[in-house]
């Protein structure tokens, strides 16, 4: 984000320099979350909003009420099942602003602690 300020005659920009991540959460398909597993969830979220890192979070639906749409070159194609068919699938995912790497790497290992499952940390552009 940029903000121009105007002091005199002179221009200066400031610049926001958090950066966006993806947080996936990596589950198994026969590995069905608890509710103590929520309860940490609930607390991880909370933690991100309270400092400023929270923009996003969702759960998926199951990899079987996916389907791929392919529609290059008007070719309408919907293939009524997953990209992948494994065992590991994402089952929700953090959308989070910080400062620096170093900072989302720790949110990632806070995030997979919290819902006891692998997580993928992913940079956005």
């Amino acid at each position: 984000m940029e903000c121009v300020r105007l002091i005199g005659r002179l221009f200066f920009f400031t610049y926001d320099f958090h950066v966006k991540y993806l947080i996936s959460v990596i589950d198994h398909l026969e590995n069905p979350g608890t509710a103590s597993e929520m309860v940490e969830i609930d607390k991880f979220n909370d933690s991100l909003r309270e400092n400023g890192q929270w923009i996003f979070a969702w759960g998926l639906q199951p990899p079987e009420t996916a389907t791929v749409i392919d529609n290059r070159n008007d070719a309408s194609i919907s293939t009524g099942k997953p990209l992948f068919d494994a065992q590991e699938n994402f089952s929700g995912l953090w959308l989070v602003e910080v400062e620096s790497p170093e900072i989302a790497e720790r949110l990632a290992f806070s995030a997979s602690k919290a819902c006891n499952r692998k997580v993928e940390l992913r940079p956005m552009h």
